[in-house]
């Protein structure tokens, strides 16, 4: 079991480390006028399904769900584009996520800082 999750593991950096180079470097939309960010991927143990968790910083007006939308439409692009950078026999399909954790993470941190600013007066 140990081995096999090793395996998992391995994969899920490689796949973040490329999805991402990809999505910055290799996806030309215009419709994407954003900061993209590979946070996280977690593959099935069967390796069909990777759920790839995404952070989305706007440059314009563009809501983060219309961005993923955007992505996710091109995931055949991303995939045909991993299979020529990954030594793995199937790409699994990706389903792309938008985590927050970035934007709650600085929603918490302005909260602390009005707190630490209201106890000094």
């Amino acid at each position: 079991m140990n081995r096999n999750n090793n395996k998992i593991d391995k994969i899920n950096s490689e796949l973040l480390k490329q999805i991402s180079y990809v999505i910055n470097y290799e996806l030309k939309d215009p419709r994407i006028d954003a900061l993209i960010t590979v946070i996280k991927v977690d593959t099935t143990y069967d390796l069909k399904i990777s759920k790839v968790y995404i952070s989305v910083m706007s440059k314009n007006d563009t809501k983060p769900e219309e961005v993923v939308k955007i992505i996710q439409k091109a995931s055949g692009f991303i995939r045909n584009q991993l299979k020529t950078k990954l030594d793995i026999r199937n790409i699994p399909e990706l389903n792309f996520i938008i985590d927050d954790s970035i934007e709650y993470g600085m929603h918490i941190e302005e909260l602390i800082k009005e707190i630490h600013k209201n106890d000094i007066q």
